[in-house]
């Protein structure tokens, strides 16, 4: 199974979501839920991340949590082995509790954090487990009401009561308006707005995520969805870099038919593995040569490079000089 994309960074904010192996239950009673919390309270004093939502479904679970150091990988690790080992434990059982890998969704929180809270706070209401959001006690939604008491560890409520005004009486009751007064079954889901499976948020969001943390990843082969997401630099400017390594003019680059043109089999291998174009695609802008053609010099060029040790380091080279433009 491919490795999910893991986009860590100091003060991310992510929607985490884990579900039952097989769609089994994780959580089967109280005191289930009871231990769940109390390891989130535990991470967040071992890792320092915080929760600004939570909800416990019977088959998986909702959190959006921040990581003030770059770390969600590991407090999610040990909050779900911690939880697998109890729940094993308790009912003498072995084997997976979880359903592969916790899925991760790097969010915009100005953008997205309030709406993700409500969606999340009102799953057991689509789900028709209550009829209110405040009826249901396994959610932080108590926290943000302020008739009852939050758990005993602290739901950090203050960042997104903020965004409903200066007052925490009048922002409370704003926020309440703005999760009950509406129908949860026609709520549209704000995943559907998601790049790459991973990334949630503004034009400016997406692409300073991709040029900060992306651009400059080489485990695509590992990742698929890191091939989708990673910049692309155009045919253009992988042209310019090759003639500039190579000391050549870019005519020599599109000349067609010239033995040993190693700055037109740079530029056809370079432009095959950034530029996400189809070889076809590559081969009328390479002088309107066939598709074959184009896979052709490929493949010759890569049994090069495992040959020649001296062009490799410059196909490294221009490639490291690519990616930051």
């Amino acid at each position: 199974m491919a490795r999910p994309l893991r986009i860590e960074y100091p003060g991310a904010f992510y929607h985490v979501i884990n579900r039952g192996n097989a769609g089994e239950n994780i959580f089967k009673s109280k005191r289930d839920r009871e231990k769940f919390l109390e390891y989130l309270q535990k991470a967040g004093e071992r890792f320092s991340t915080i929760i600004h939502t939570y909800c416990l479904m019977d088959n998986h679970y909702h959190l959006l949590m921040e990581t003030p150091e770059p770390n969600l990988s590991v407090a999610l690790q040990w909050i779900n082995v911690s939880y697998a080992l109890y729940f094993n434990r308790k009912r003498h059982r072995s084997g997976h509790l979880f359903q592969a890998r916790f899925k991760a969704i790097v969010i915009d929180a100005d953008e997205y954090l309030i709406q993700l809270s409500r969606y999340i706070h009102l799953n057991p209401v689509r789900a028709k487990i209550t009829h209110t959001p405040a009826a249901y006690p396994w959610s932080s939604y108590h926290a943000f009401t302020g008739k009852e008491k939050p758990p005993q560890w602290p739901v950090e409520t203050k960042w997104l009561l903020s965004q409903f005004g200066k007052r925490r009486k009048d922002a409370i009751r704003s926020d309440r308006s703005y999760v009950e007064e509406v129908e949860a079954d026609a709520l549209e889901n704000p995943h559907k707005h998601i790049v790459g499976g991973v990334i949630l948020g503004d034009t400016d969001f997406i692409d300073w995520v991709k040029e900060q943390f992306l651009s400059f990843r080489d485990d695509g082969d590992e990742i698929p969805q890191l091939k989708k997401l990673k910049p692309r630099p155009s045919l253009e400017t992988i042209v310019r870099v090759v003639c500039d390594e190579m000391r050549c003019s870019e005519e020599e680059i599109f000349k067609k038919g010239r033995h040993k043109n190693i700055g037109r089999e740079m530029a056809i291998f370079l432009a095959r593995d950034f530029s996400g174009l189809s070889c076809k695609a590559l081969g009328k802008y390479f002088g309107e040569i066939s598709g074959p053609a184009i896979t052709l010099s490929y493949n010759h060029f890569t049994g090069k490079l495992e040959s020649d040790k001296r062009v490799m380091g410059k196909i490294n080279k221009i490639k490291k000089r690519i990616l930051i433009i």
